[in-house]
């Protein structure tokens, strides 16, 4: 009878510690243990950035003690964990290691302002999109470019950030554009705006409106609807998340968060990240 106490003392002990939030696997690759990890550059504001304390939401950073991630990405990543009961970690990585990280399993995902183009197709499944970003240009206010209509009336140099269709499918699309040599970051991209180094860049639309709230020196130069405008296809509009490839569980599990959420929802979401971003 003293063994058989024992063992549904056990039994029951056990169970209690599996309620009070146990590492029960989840039967997702990647977030068996229950944590999704999610890489981002943490430089890209409004869509993710790094700041000193947690207010306003921010995440901590683990892989850099003491600083904590805001931003759209991040608002994101807190909503496809709340909807399927996980942890998040952010990891803070450079724009050209996140996809690598992804392929090697050192990250789940990169949710981190990624155009879901067939290049990257062939390295990683997407699941969303989770925006769709128009290409814009952006210029000093008080330039001659301030008043173009088309980007047939965009000339002298230009930049955008390394490793983006901006850069290499949009400013070459431009008859008179002087390309210069592309930026890291999205911030030393506006930076070399801002001190004179290019006349005007090529970025999308929220990086945009987060450079004029920044820097009220510039103007956004938006052409959408005019046929002077980028030729650009779906897939370099539309933002997604980088997983590696063959995780169909958890691709499934982001896509039914995401499939239940509107354009609207998203450009909400978004407006959120933009009022709160911080201005240095």
């Amino acid at each position: 009878m003293k063994r058989i106490l024992a063992l549904v003392l056990a039994l029951t002990m056990a169970m209690a510690l599996a309620a009070c939030g146990g590492t029960e696997d989840t039967g997702i690759k990647g977030v068996s243990d229950g944590v999704l990890t999610v890489g981002m550059e943490c430089a890209y504001a409004p869509y993710n950035w790094q700041q000193p304390d947690d207010s306003n939401g921010a995440v901590p950073i683990s892989n850099v003690p003491g600083s904590y991630a805001n931003g759209y990405d991040v608002m994101m990543a807190k909503k496809l964990c709340e909807a399927n009961g996980w942890e998040l970690e952010i990891k803070m990585m450079d724009w050209d290691s996140l996809v690598p990280a992804v392929q090697t399993g050192d990250i789940d995902c990169a949710i981190a302002g990624q155009s879901m183009t067939a290049e990257r197709a062939e390295q990683v499944d997407f699941a969303g999109p989770y925006l769709y970003a128009s290409i814009v240009c952006v210029a000093k206010a008080d330039s001659a470019l301030a008043s173009a209509t088309g980007i047939s009336q965009l000339s002298g140099t230009c930049t955008s950030q390394r490793g983006t269709v901006w850069y290499e499918e949009c400013l070459p699309q431009i008859a008179g554009a002087d390309i210069q040599a592309a930026q890291d970051t999205a911030p030393a991209m506006l930076m070399a705006l801002e001190t004179g180094a290019v006349d005007f860049i090529c970025t999308d639309m929220p990086t945009a409106q987060g450079a004029v709230i920044v820097y009220p020196d510039l103007v956004i130069l938006d052409f959408t609807g005019s046929e002077d405008n980028f030729q650009v296809s779906d897939e370099e509009i539309n933002i997604g998340i980088s997983i590696q490839k063959g995780n169909t569980a958890l691709l499934e599990a982001m896509n039914a968060v995401l499939s239940k959420m509107t354009a609207d929802d998203f450009n909400a979401l978004m407006a959120e990240a933009v009022a709160i971003q911080p201005i240095e």
